[in-house]
């Protein structure tokens, strides 16, 4: 759509005003206000499907836990014999709250390792390979050079090779 003018919040004025903008009588255009945040959205790389299950998995538990931590808190107030066998069970659910989140860890890790890093285009990896083909390339560019100088003073010495006692 040309002719955006964002107004208040984001809205666009032109839709504001039936498409027309404002201030447009006579040909005056009115002035485009410059936006102080602009948003790029980032290309975010889809997290593999066992760490996102166990994500997924420990971010239940540690919910979980936390609200067995505040049930816990609030029988202990309240003076509840609930209170110490959930304050048992809450110790026990933070170990396996924080067993879990390492496990998110480990598992992202495990993932990384066995199905490697994907290299961004600006990888360092990459230009070290460029360098290494320019330099093959270079080299097989002499290469040929050389051979054909080799074989273009064959051809002028007649086609047979000149022994060194000769020269």
């Amino acid at each position: 759509m040309y002719g955006r003018t964002w107004g208040m919040w984001g809205v666009s004025r032109t839709m504001e005003t039936g498409g027309r903008r404002e201030g447009s009588v006579r040909g005056e255009r009115a002035p485009v206000p410059r936006q102080l945040w602009v948003e790029e959205p980032e290309a975010r790389v889809r997290m593999a499907d066992p760490v996102r299950k166990s994500a997924v998995r420990a971010v239940l538990i540690v919910s979980l836990t936390l609200i067995q931590a505040m049930v816990a808190f609030l029988c202990t107030l309240a003076g509840s014999w609930l209170a110490f066998p959930m304050v048992l069970s809450s110790v026990a659910s933070t170990i396996v709250a924080t067993w879990s989140v390492l496990d998110v860890w480990v598992t992202r890790q495990v993932w990384k390792q066995r199905y490697g890093v994907v290299s961004g285009p600006s990888s360092s990896a990459r230009q070290l390979r460029r360098e290494r083909r320019r330099a093959r390339r270079a080299a097989r560019t002499a290469a040929r050079a050389e051979t054909r100088i080799v074989r273009r003073e064959r051809q002028e010495s007649g086609g047979r090779r000149v022994a060194e006692a000769e020269i």
